[in-house]
């Protein structure tokens, strides 16, 4: 980051000029970039610890483009873009190194080569949930984060989840991606002492009504330590168990 409204704050500090902790306070409020269609939060990562992400959807290829040129400029590196159509990513990759994940539909623009630490498992209930699962997966990889694949292991087979409760056991977060009743997060709620974030899809017949009875069945989930996020958000699921895995890591 190599700002001028950033360097004279640093420089006002080295002076005297400015308290420490005042230079703290101001970096939190501090900059964004007016671009005309976006606001680009360059201070994201100082406040939150993670850059702002590029939600894609209804966005032009000409403002991605735009956003990410920003974000460039401050030398901000895997940036996500989630919810990117492949049309989008071709359009956008012309000036632009990604690495477009198509189950996904999310990309990593800049990518640079970055340390992972701990162990987040992603689990899902059946194979129509793989595309959620993996929004998932990759942004807790982007963002730091070893993550342990589990498909396919819904509970009308639970000898599938069962023979692998020592890769559980070992997680430090577990997204649990269901459809149809949603019942594969209470059951590895009741198996694991590590945070489980459900994720409902909406994967389902007509009684599913598009994830709403599996978001109902994960939010009525007795079992102790499961949190839920809104339907198909993979995302949502993954920078949380991103989280949750670096804070675990902390001594």
């Amino acid at each position: 980051m190599n700002d001028p409204e950033t360097l004279a704050l640093l420089e006002a500090v080295k002076s005297g000029a400015v308290e420490p902790s005042e230079a703290i306070r101001r970096l939190k409020l501090m900059p964004f970039e007016d671009i005309g269609y976006a606001n680009v939060d360059h201070h994201r990562s100082i406040r939150q610890g993670v850059q702002e992400v590029i939600f894609a959807q209804g966005k032009t290829p000409e403002q991605i483009k735009g956003i990410l040129a920003s974000m460039a400029k401050h030398g901000d590196k895997n940036i996500l873009l989630t919810r990117l159509s492949r049309e989008a990513y071709l359009a956008v990759c012309t000036e632009f190194p990604i690495e477009y994940h198509d189950d996904a539909h999310i990309g990593v623009a800049l990518p640079s080569a970055a340390e992972r630490v701990g162990c987040v498992v992603v689990a899902t209930g059946g194979t129509s949930d793989i595309p959620v699962a993996e929004e998932a997966a990759v942004t807790a990889e982007t963002l730091g984060s070893n993550v342990v694949k589990m498909y396919d292991v819904g509970v009308s087979g639970i000898h599938r989840l069962m023979s692998r409760l020592d890769i559980l056991s070992s997680a430090r977060a577990i997204v649990a991606v269901a459809g149809m009743e949603g019942a594969l997060a209470s059951v590895i709620g009741g198996l694991v002492s590590c945070p489980v974030i459900a994720v409902p899809t909406s994967i389902g017949y007509g009684a599913s009504f598009g994830g709403v009875a599996a978001l109902l069945s994960m939010l009525n989930s007795c079992a102790s330590g499961v949190s839920v996020v809104n339907i198909d958000n993979g995302f949502g699921a993954g920078y949380i168990a991103n989280m949750i895995n670096k804070t675990e890591g902390i001594q």
